[in-house]
């Protein structure tokens, strides 16, 4: 299994972005995909989570309204679209692979068994 992710980088606040990820080695329509970060001074946190076939999502509460998961599979790619970026947002974000059914405690780091090697989002004020 091999999990990529793309588009990180440097820039000011209120700015956009859209992280790729892109994924092979499994059934890629048949599992739910995440979006997780480390910002400093806090443990990897969940931002979304999208099922298998993209028709529903779940976000974390502080990044409702800024960000938006959204996945093709034809692609084999998931994507999130950053919007309104503030220098908080700052760390590394991960794409990884849900184990089990979406609906399952998508917030738990412990509910994902593949992960990318990470994408820096950099927001300076």
């Amino acid at each position: 299994v091999q999990v990529l992710e793309s588009g990180g980088g440097r820039l000011e606040a209120v700015g956009s972005l859209r992280l790729s990820c892109r994924a092979s080695g499994f059934p890629f329509e048949d599992k739910a995909i995440g979006w997780f970060r480390r910002v400093t001074g806090k443990d990897r946190e969940m931002i979304a989570c999208i099922d298998s076939s993209g028709s529903t999502t779940i976000a974390a509460d502080f990044v409702k309204g800024r960000f938006t998961i959204s996945r093709d599979n034809a692609k084999n790619t998931v994507y999130l679209q950053m919007n309104g970026l503030k220098p908080e947002d700052t760390g590394t974000y991960y794409c990884t692979v849900k184990a089990r059914p979406f609906g399952i405690n998508p917030f738990s780091t412990d509910e994902y068994n593949y992960w990318g090697q990470g994408t820096q989002v950099t927001v300076s004020s």
